[in-house]
C-alpha cells in the first residue's frame, strides 16, 4: 500500500475506538463505535466510509467492521503512543487516572515517535538504573505534593548503598536467567536474548523490541495457552511454546 497521508486527531481516535472493540469482541458494529465514542450514527458512518477509502478497514453497510492489516498496525500505533503517555503521567509524574487519560488523549495525536520511544527508554532507565528506581520516583511524588525535599539529606549515602546493593543483584542475575512462566504478575525483567529464528522473532523486531527491552508480565494462567506481557508500550500475548525462547533477567526492586 502507498504511504497514507496523516490521519486527522478525529480519524485516529476512530480507528483507536474499532482497535478496543475488535480486540474484545473481534469484530465491531457501527452502534458499538458511537456508543464508545459518544456520537450519532451519521458521523460513524462518515468515517468508516472514510477509513474503508484509505483502505484501512473492512467496511460494508449493516455488516461487522475490522481491521485491515494496514490499519490494525495504525491502530496499533495510535493505542501504543496514547498508554505511554498515560503510563509515564500516572507512574512517572504521578498524576491521577483521570487528568492521564484526558491528556494522554490529546497528545496522542501531536506527538512525534522520537518523542515516545525516548519517554520508553526514559522509564526503563528509572526502572533499571541502581541510582533511580520506584524510591526516586515516589520521592518526585511528594516533592510535588508536599513541596518538600525531606529525606534527600541522606539521599546520596542512601543512593550509594542501593548502587553497591543492586550491583550484587545483577551480577546474581547474570549468573542466572529465567523465563516468562518464572515471573508474577506485575514483575519486570529485562531482555537478554531471543533463542533460534522463527515468527516469534521476526515480530519482536518488527516492534523494535531487543535484547536491553524491559518487559512486564501482566496476566499469567496455567490453564491458558497464552500470557500477556508489555513491552515498549505494545500489549502482547505469547504462546506457552515461546517462553523458553526469550531469556530473561528480573529487574531487582527498589
Amino acid at each position: 500500500m502507498s504511504k497514507l497521508k496523516p490521519l486527522s486527531s478525529n480519524m485516529e481516535d476512530y480507528m483507536e475506538a474499532i482497535y478496543h472493540i475488535v480486540s474484545e469482541k473481534k469484530a465491531a458494529r457501527a452502534k458499538d463505535i458511537a456508543i464508545r465514542m459518544a456520537v450519532n450514527s451519521a458521523s460513524v458512518t462518515g468515517a468508516l466510509r472514510l477509513l474503508a477509502e484509505k483502505g484501512l478497514i473492512n467496511y460494508a453497510p449493516y455488516d461487522v467492521i475490522t481491521l485491515t492489516p494496514e490499519g490494525e498496525i495504525l491502530a496499533r500505533d495510535v493505542v501504543r503512543r496514547h498508554e505511554i503517555l498515560k503510563d509515564f503521567f500516572t507512574k512517572v509524574l504521578g498524576v491521577d487516572e483521570e487528568e492521564a487519560e484526558d491528556n494522554a488523549c490529546k497528545m496522542e495525536h501531536a506527538i512525534s515517535p522520537v518523542i515516545i520511544d525516548r519517554i520508553v527508554r526514559f522509564v526503563e532507565f528509572v526502572q533499571f538504573c541502581p541510582r533511580g528506581g520506584e524510591s526516586w520516583i515516589n520521592g518526585f511524588h511528594q516533592f510535588c505534593d508536599q513541596n518538600t525535599i525531606s529525606g534527600c539529606e541522606t539521599a546520596i549515602s542512601q543512593c550509594l548503598d542501593n548502587m553497591k546493593e543492586r550491583q550484587k543483584q545483577f551480577k546474581e542475575i547474570k549468573q542466572e536467567t529465567v523465563t516468562l512462566d518464572t515471573l508474577r504478575s506485575g514483575q519486570l525483567a529485562r531482555l537478554i536474548r531471543i533463542k533460534g529464528k522463527g515468527p516469534l522473532v521476526e515480530k519482536l523486531k518488527s516492534l523494535d523490541i531487543t535484547p536491553g527491552s524491559i518487559i512486564e508480565l501482566e496476566d499469567f494462567s496455567e490453564n491458558d495457552d497464552y500470557v500477556g506481557i508489555k513491552v515498549r508500550g505494545y500489549h502482547l500475548s505469547l504462546r506457552k511454546d515461546d517462553f523458553s525462547k526469550m531469556e530473561l533477567a528480573p529487574v531487582p526492586s527498589c
